[in-house]
């Protein structure tokens, strides 16, 4: 390579080997193989491989929370629609992924309750705004939320047309 990598490319890059292999490919040596440079260009923007991994759970939590919600927000008139459709129709080998590295890494164990908060927060405000109790709101983002994680975990995602049909289901029991 002739650029000079930046620690946004070992981030962009750690998100994909996360998302392919595993948190067990987040190490600097092949990385830096798959990047075609010397594990040195790691240690020029992280300390050491904790600050590597606090990085890449950061920019998760980014693109796996925040970006969602900003672009549901920005984009509908419909956010809890354009919402179920964002969560459960995108691919999430990447949510697997970090879910399995939770399992055995409790910096990871705790990106995932932050992100877990902040989106049941989200989905309650949601439903709060459709007119829901808060108590109802509260209860029925939960049931979403552990649907949403049901999905993510039990593998290929629906065909276009069968997911639609599942999530205006889904849609016209959540408001009822």
């Amino acid at each position: 390579m002739t650029e000079q990598l930046s620690a946004d490319d070992w981030i962009k890059e750690g998100l994909k080997a996360l998302g392919k292999n595993g948190f067990t490919a987040l190490k600097a040596d092949p990385l830096a193989k798959s990047m075609g440079v010397s594990r040195g260009s790691f240690y020029w923007h992280f300390a050491d491989l904790a600050g590597f991994h606090a990085a890449v759970l950061k920019r998760w939590r980014e693109i796996a929370a925040e970006q969602i919600i900003a672009d549901v927000e920005a984009a509908s008139d419909e956010p809890l629609k354009m919402l179920l459709w964002r969560s459960f129709g995108a691919r999430l080998d990447l949510e697997r992924a970090v879910r399995n590295w939770a399992a055995f890494d409790a910096t990871a164990q705790a990106a995932v309750r932050a992100i877990d908060r902040r989106r049941l927060d989200y989905i309650e405000a949601l439903l709060e705004k459709r007119g829901l109790a808060p108590a109802t709101a509260q209860a029925r983002a939960q049931i979403l939320y552990w649907t949403f994680l049901g999905s993510a975990l039990s593998g290929p995602p629906l065909p276009a047309a069968r997911l639609q049909a599942v999530l205006d289901e889904l849609l016209g029991m959540l408001v009822a």
